[in-house]
């Protein structure tokens, strides 16, 4: 009886182990990046949902902060703030609603020139949730051809990197562990007296 108690106290404190954060990579395309003193993207489908390919299992959109230094045209940083959704249509196994809803914490708009003389722009940011925790990584990228942003182009890819926490189960297998290795060590004591 003893040691099935202390493999269940062992096995309860190494649960939690397994439900802490992970993340899953969501790909999106489609749909325009917009604005001048700040950057919106609407109309971008999301096609890739951790190991789930579709042609549409949701959507991806946001709403930057202001530029802080340069602008639309040449780059620059943003403020924090603005928001980021991505939501589920529920197909392929996909949730149906909101799977992340937050805000930038940060974020750049990069200009780089290719050799070819085409203007590509991504925008690079850090994500939090509702609660201040960092929620993810995008990456979102927009060729403008031979000529600079100038107010609107079409999104050419998306890379969100999600992360998943965990909810508070792990700690209350923590705090049942600990009670249970409370309670052999009670039961070992009473054992060891008589």
């Amino acid at each position: 009886m003893f040691k099935k108690m202390v493999w269940l106290a062992v096995l309860t404190l190494a649960l939690p182990l397994a439900a802490f954060a992970n993340s899953i990579d969501v790909s999106n395309r489609g749909g325009v990046i917009s604005g001048s003193s700040s950057l919106s993207l609407s109309g971008s489908t999301m096609f890739v949902f951790g190991s789930t390919v579709g042609t549409d299992l949701g959507s991806v959109s946001f709403t930057t902060g202001a530029f802080t230094s340069g602008n639309a045209q040449m780059g620059g940083t943003l403020a924090a703030g603005g928001s980021f959704t991505i939501t589920g249509n529920g197909s392929h196994g996909v949730p149906n609603g909101v799977i992340f809803s937050g805000s930038f914490s940060s974020a750049t708009w990069t200009l780089v020139t290719l050799a070819n003389g085409t203007h590509n722009y991504t925008l690079i940011g850090a994500l939090v949730d509702a609660s201040g925790r960092v929620g993810a990584t995008t990456q979102t990228t927009v060729n403008t051809g031979t000529d600079l942003f100038s107010g609107s182009a079409g999104l050419s890819s998306g890379n969100t990197n999600l992360n998943l926490f965990a909810v508070p189960e792990p700690g209350t297998l923590s705090l049942f562990g600990t009670g249970l290795i409370g309670l052999v060590g009670t039961m070992l004591r009473k054992w060891r007296l008589t």
